[in-house]
């Protein structure tokens, strides 16, 4: 699936790349004691699963050096969108 990321610490900048692989589980998944809510009331929490996106050699022209950690914004096209839902 094609992808665009913008980085927060180079604003203009748009590199293109691909989903390259998804993680199986959310972290929480992989923990030694998951966290559980010992009440019984279950709230829904967003979870994030990571997602590992390849950059196309084109970026490779004007991409500057990306470090972990870095704020991103990440769109991933998945061919889909939100009212396809209400058909």
């Amino acid at each position: 699936m094609p992808v665009d990321v913008g980085v927060d610490a180079y604003p203009g900048l748009e590199l293109h790349g691909t989903v390259d692989s998804i993680g199986a589980a959310t972290g929480s998944q992989f923990a030694l004691i998951p966290a559980q809510n010992a009440t019984g009331n279950w709230v829904k929490v967003t979870q994030r699963i990571t997602v590992r996106v390849k950059l196309d050699e084109a970026n490779e022209a004007n991409m500057p050096e990306l470090r972990s950690g870095m704020s991103a914004t990440v769109a991933v096209d998945t061919g889909r969108t939100t009212l396809e839902k209400m058909l």
